[in-house]
């Protein structure tokens, strides 16, 4: 055979033996991993799971977007039910995911409120004349004054007190002993002290004006009278109050009430005394419940040594109940609570995520009591929830078991959109809170009853200070007015007002509101977006229709994107325009 064809035989044969050995050899590790690899079917606006895209980007808000998974009939994920999420490490790194565990321990409840230092009513007296006379000398000159015990107060001519002198005289000359007795008794009846009855028995003198004195040591609460008064037994002249003890009232919520009891510990700060704090105890719990504030009035009993507490001073008080029984309990910050449920974020394992709806007991300052929905042990979600409850509450069933939500007081800036001063309420569009993982939104806040409600004004810029109740809500408790607010009330209506262009996709006359796809923003940063708007009230909307293109000037009203005029309407068909490039806003 020709050497040269037995070289092309060896080499078809070598080389099919070569083939099939590949063909039995195992994959290597990265034709694997790219074969088994989860591919997302779409991106998600974490805040909003109605924003979907085929790639990563950031959602209108400017936050990245979540990737969302296909889940195989049998996978761990379909295994836990309806609504189970899985999120890549890379994803749950970049959001901060924070785990807790579901714990059983007991509550330390502790209510904490303010209110206001009182004289102790028990021993406050009232002096009052119990004779017609008139004031010749007033011994105490203005209230607030000290007195002590045996101190003159004041000296009153009265005929009634001369008068029964001359009769008390008359029975001693007498020597008349049921006479005495009878005018003696006269004269104590009107105030008179034993020690002047003493005299006028060993003188025998009518005293014109009489001097009276004080009968307990502390200071005048209130002076009604002056020298040469006319007074009556129904003038009430001046009270005199102790501050050896005081009473503090303070006023607790009505879901509270039921935590109180007399004789519980109590302790108390005030602003003028910081770094010192009293011991007190509740002393008495009032019967009637505030019709108006919904709240319930305590007494509290302080031991006043120095006198260094003042009637009507502002106090802080903390109200030491007893603690609860052991039960399952949740940092509060992993409660999502929505209108109608209160959920939490259970994890899983292995990058899986999903809500689950939980009846919630009371809260400490910490954590918050589940009584359904969990169980202990498990894992919860306490940081960026609120993005994977997004994507998991679509599908959930928000059945297992889980946990509550965040308890705080953040400061923050914002600007006023609208006062609704008969609910004691603001809408404000805030800076992003990073305490409490909020991005930029406009909301709406109850203000407390210790602000100033009339200070708020719409455009106005300031800071605000949020605290978190022991429901859940959070209430405005504080607010500081910024200086440039009034001289910039244009600025920021034109801070919160865009111009674009944009695509009718439909259109609800009746309704007044539309959905267009708009083009991007550029001075907010955001990127083009489809989204729901309305029409102010003076907006002709005759001439407009579905796929018409308008550039609109809108802004953000209380939550909602409000158009306000329309610049120009194009009936050019989007289909037939539709290379046409969105311009940016002004």
């Amino acid at each position: 055979m020709n050497t040269n064809l037995k070289l092309l035989i060896a080499a078809v044969v070598g080389g099919g033996v070569t083939a099939l050995v590949l063909s039995l050899m195992p994959a290597s590790n990265a034709d694997i991993k790219a074969s088994t690899e989860k591919q997302p079917l779409y991106w998600v606006a974490p805040m909003d799971s109605n924003y979907r895209r085929d790639e990563p980007g950031l959602s209108p808000m400017g936050m990245e977007l979540v990737p969302v998974y296909d889940e195989a009939p049998g996978s761990s994920s379909n295994l836990d039910g309806p609504g189970a999420v899985t999120i890549s490490p890379a994803v749950v790194n970049n959001l901060g995911v924070r785990i807790a565990k579901v714990q059983y321990k007991a509550l330390q409840n502790e209510v904490k409120t303010v209110g206001y230092v009182q004289y102790n009513q028990d021993q406050l007296i009232h002096i009052h004349p119990r004779v017609e006379g008139w004031l010749e000398t007033l011994y105490i000159k203005a209230a607030g004054d000290s007195v002590e015990q045996g101190e003159p107060l004041y000296t009153l001519y009265s005929p009634q007190l001369v008068n029964a002198q001359e009769e008390f005289v008359l029975a001693l000359n007498r020597n008349n002993q049921v006479l005495i007795r009878a005018a003696k008794a006269r004269l104590k009846s009107l105030n008179i002290s034993d020690d002047f009855v003493e005299r006028l028995q060993k003188s025998k003198q009518v005293m014109q004006n009489i001097t009276f004195y004080a009968i307990q040591s502390g200071v005048v609460e209130e002076l009604n009278v002056r020298e040469g008064f006319y007074v009556n037994p129904g003038t009430t002249m001046m009270s005199i109050g102790k501050l050896d003890e005081v009473w503090v009232e303070a006023e607790v919520f009505e879901r509270q009430a039921e935590l109180i009891k007399i004789g519980q510990p109590v302790s108390m700060t005030l602003d003028y005394l910081s770094g010192q704090s009293w011991q007190g105890k509740v002393d008495y719990i009032y019967p009637t419940l505030d019709a108006k504030n919904r709240t319930l009035r305590v007494r509290l009993r302080f031991n006043n040594e120095g006198h260094k507490l003042k009637p009507n001073m502002f106090a802080q008080v903390n109200i030491h109940t007893q603690a609860n029984k052991a039960q399952l309990v949740v940092p509060k910050e992993a409660v999502i609570r929505t209108g109608n449920q209160n959920r939490v974020v259970v994890a899983l394992g292995e990058g899986r995520f999903k809500s689950v709806a939980v009846e919630m007991g009371r809260s400490d300052s910490k954590n918050t009591a589940i009584l359904s929905g969990i169980m202990a042990d498990d894992d919860v979600v306490v940081s960026a929830q609120f993005l994977l409850d997004s994507e998991s509450s679509k599908s959930s069933d928000f059945k297992r078991m889980q946990a509550p939500q965040a308890v705080s007081s953040v400061w923050s800036e914002g600007i006023v959109n609208s006062i609704m001063a008969e609910h004691r309420m603001v809408n404000i569009s805030h800076e992003p809170i990073a305490e409490l993982d909020w991005p930029s939104m406009t909301m709406d806040f109850t203000v407390a009853d210790d602000v100033d409600f009339t200070a708020f004004e719409n455009g106005q810029t300031l800071h605000f200070e949020l605290t978190k109740q022991a429901d859940g809500s959070y209430v405005l408790t504080a607010i500081h007015i910024m200086k440039s607010t009034a001289t910039n009330s244009e600025t920021n209506s034109e801070k919160n007002t865009a111009t674009v262009l944009g695509t009718i996709n439909s259109i609800d006359k009746a309704q007044r509101t539309a959905n267009i796809s708009r083009g991007a923003i550029e001075k907010w940063g955001r990127e083009p977006a489809r989204l729901d708007f309305i029409f102010a009230d003076d907006i002709d909307l005759t001439a407009l229709a579905a796929q018409q293109q308008i550039n609109f000037t809108f802004s953000l009203q209380q939550g909602e994107f409000v158009i306000s005029h329309i610049n120009g309407e194009h009936s050019t068909s989007v289909s037939d325009n539709h290379t046409m490039q969105l311009h940016n806003a002004h």
